[in-house]
């Protein structure tokens, strides 16, 4: 599975973006999907994540009931529709595929794609 996110960009604090991580391969829809962020000389922090299905949904408390992650197995994408944004959700989001659902650690996620840069002003 290869996988590219995108939609990263810079707004101000309490506005709205939604990230975008399209995946090529026939076998999208079997993984469950993650997000993840990183800011510079911290370690890669669990964002939230997506069952196969859609049904099942798992949100770091910060960002819960800000943010909803969605997946259209269609379309092999999975999205993170990211509201009221914080200057502290600043940092590169990468989104990552995992064979089981459930991992908020990054050793539980099989494939990566490249980071999509996210900047929150004040």
């Amino acid at each position: 599975v290869q996988l590219q996110a995108s939609g990263g960009g810079l707004v101000q604090a309490g506005g709205s973006l939604r990230l975008s991580c399209a995946a090529s391969g026939r076998s999208f829809s079997t993984y469950a999907m993650g997000w993840f962020r990183q800011t510079p000389g911290k370690e890669r922090e669990f964002v939230a994540a997506i069952n196969w299905r859609g049904s099942r949904t798992n949100y770091v408390d910060s960002v819960k009931g800000r943010f909803t992650v969605s997946r259209d197995n269609a379309r092999n994408t999975v999205y993170l529709q990211m509201n009221s944004l914080k200057p502290e959700d600043t940092a590169v989001y990468h989104c990552a595929a995992a064979r089981t659902y459930g991992g908020v650690d990054s050793v539980d996620y099989d494939y990566w794609g490249q980071g999509t840069k996210v900047t929150v002003s004040s």
